[in-house]
C-alpha cells in the first residue's frame, strides 16, 4: 500500500512540473507568430519590348508574357509589451528589382529589426534594422494596396530602409510621430564613399476613421561623398472614406536635388496620385488610378530624351476574394509620355505603353 501511495504521488509531482513546464514554454511561445504571403502573376504587354521585361523605372510585376512570382516572403514576429521584432526572408521578381544593389544574403533580406518600447506609460518605441519605408501609402504587400499594380510615385521612392527611429502613438492614436536616422534611399548597405547618414519624419493625423493625413520628408544624398548631391524629398497622402463602399486616396510627391555637389542650383521632380475604390460587396472591389510623373531633369527617371520623363498613366483593376485569405485581381493600364520613351518588339520607340496584368495573392 505505501508503494501505491508513494507511485502516486510520484506520478502527481511529475504531472505538476510538466504542467508548469508547458505553462512557462507556451508563455515564452505566445508572443512568437509566423505569417506568409505569396503573389504570383502574368502580363501581356501591347509592345512586347525585347527581353521581356516592363519599363526600366517599374519594380514590381515587370515581367512580360512570364508567369512569375512578384514577392514571396516567410516572416516570423516576437511582440510583448515592452519588446518586438521581425524577421522575414523573400524572394521574386519585386526582390530582384529592388534589392539588386545588395550583397549576398541582403538581397533576400524582406525585413529584419528589433524595437524596445522607451515609456511604460506611453506608447513610445525605438526601433532599428530593415523595415518598411516611412513615405508614401502603398506597400510592397499586393493585397494591402488598393491597385494591382504600383502608382509611378511608388515604384520610385523607397519601398524598404535600414538604420533606426524613434516613433510615438498618442493615447488616442489619432497622432503618430516618428524620426529616422537612415542608410540612404532604399538601401541596406549604404552607397560605398557615403559616410553621411540620411534622416527622415513621419507625422500621420487620424481625425476619425474615416480620414487619414500623412506627411514624411526624407534628406539625404544617393551618392558618395566625392561627388554628393543633398536631396530634399517631401510626401503628403490624404484617405478619405466617402461613403460605406466609395473611399478616395490622393498623394503627392515633390524632391528637390543638387545639380551638382555644393551648387545652390536644384532640380525638382513631382508626381501628383488620385485613387479611387468601389466596394460592392465584401468579396469584390473595383478601383481606378490617375497619375503624372514630371522628372524632367532625370533626378530618378533618366530617360535620356530632350523633354526628359514626363508621363501620364491611367489604370483600373477589379479585385475578387475567393477566400478570406486568397485574392484574385486583374488589371489594365496604360502609361503615355511627352517623348518616345517606350520601346518594342521591332526595336523602335514609343510614347505609349499599354499591359495587361492579373494576379493571385495568398497570405496565412
Amino acid at each position: 500500500m505505501k508503494r501505491i501511495v508513494l507511485a502516486a504521488c510520484l506520478l502527481t509531482t511529475l504531472q505538476a512540473n510538466a504542467q508548469v513546464s508547458t505553462g512557462i514554454f507556451n508563455r515564452f511561445l505566445s508572443p512568437f507568430t509566423i505569417s506568409g504571403y505569396a503573389e504570383t502573376y502574368y502580363g501581356g504587354d501591347f509592345n512586347n519590348p525585347i527581353g521581356d521585361t516592363r519599363p526600366s523605372f517599374l519594380f514590381n510585376f515587370n515581367k512580360n508574357n512570364e508567369a512569375s512570382v512578384n514577392l514571396a516572403f516567410l516572416k516570423g514576429s516576437y511582440t510583448t509589451n515592452k519588446i518586438r521584432g521581425n524577421l522575414a526572408l523573400a524572394a521574386g521578381t519585386y526582390m530582384n528589382a529592388n534589392y539588386a544593389a545588395e550583397p549576398g544574403i541582403l538581397g533576400n533580406f524582406y525585413e529584419g529589426n528589433v524595437g524596445v518600447k522607451l515609456s511604460g506609460e506611453n506608447n513610445l518605441w525605438l526601433d532599428a534594422g530593415v523595415f518598411a519605408s516611412h513615405i508614401g501609402l502603398e506597400s510592397a504587400v499586393g493585397k494591402d494596396n488598393w491597385t494591382l499594380t504600383r502608382s509611378m510615385g511608388a515604384e520610385n521612392t523607397p519601398y524598404f530602409e535600414s538604420g533606426a527611429k524613434i516613433s510615438y502613438t498618442s493615447k488616442n492614436e489619432k497622432w503618430f510621430f516618428s524620426a529616422l536616422a537612415l542608410n540612404g534611399w532604399q538601401h541596406i548597405k549604404p552607397v560605398d564613399g557615403n559616410t553621411v547618414p540620411a534622416f527622415g519624419t513621419q507625422i500621420t493625423y487620424k481625425p476619425s476613421s474615416k480620414i487619414t493625413l500623412n506627411s514624411s520628408t526624407f534628406i539625404g544624398s544617393d551618392k558618395p561623398d566625392s561627388t554628393r548631391q543633398m536631396r530634399y524629398f517631401h510626401n503628403f497622402y490624404g484617405i478619405f472614406s466617402v461613403t460605406e463602399a466609395l473611399s478616395a486616396a490622393i498623394n503627392f510627391d515633390i524632391g528637390i536635388e543638387q545639380r551638382n555637389k555644393n551648387s545652390s542650383a536644384m532640380n525638382t521632380w513631382f508626381n501628383p496620385t488620385i485613387i479611387l475604390r468601389y466596394t460592392p460587396t465584401a468579396k469584390t472591389a473595383i478601383a481606378v488610378r490617375a497619375e503624372y510623373y514630371d522628372d524632367r531633369h532625370g533626378v530618378i527617371i533618366a530617360s535620356g530624351t530632350p523633354n526628359g520623363f514626363r508621363t501620364w498613366g491611367f489604370s483600373a483593376n477589379f479585385d475578387y476574394h475567393i477566400t478570406s485569405n486568397l485574392l484574385w485581381r486583374i488589371e489594365a493600364r496604360t502609361l503615355s509620355s511627352k517623348d518616345s520613351i517606350f520601346t518594342t518588339r521591332n526595336g523602335t520607340a514609343a510614347d505609349n505603353n499599354t499591359f495587361i496584368t492579373t494576379s493571385l495573392a495568398v497570405n496565412f
